[in-house]
């Protein structure tokens, strides 16, 4: 139960980050998030020109098969990095 607590509250902490992470971050957070939420990534990869939903969708997939505690901590970590900088 600890680190599901913990997850929440990097998850409230995230919206007050004093300056704008990098892209590559802001991927890393996304992904996390939704694995440590919604798991592996399923669906079809978004086509056209939506450059940004692709990157979104191709960062959450790189995740399949990370537990949901792994993305959970590993969330974590990243927020609280970010926080301190």
């Amino acid at each position: 139960m600890a680190l599901e607590t913990d997850f929440e509250n990097a998850v409230k902490a995230s919206s007050s980050i004093s300056e704008r992470p990098s892209n590559e971050d802001l991927l890393k957070i996304y992904s996390l998030y939704k694995q440590a939420t919604e798991g592996d990534c399923t669906g079809d990869a978004p086509g056209g020109f939506d450059f940004k939903a692709a990157a979104k969708y191709n960062a959450w997939k790189s995740l399949t098969g990370t537990s949901t505690e792994s993305a959970m901590s590993q969330y974590i970590d990243l927020i609280t990095r970010l926080k301190s900088v």
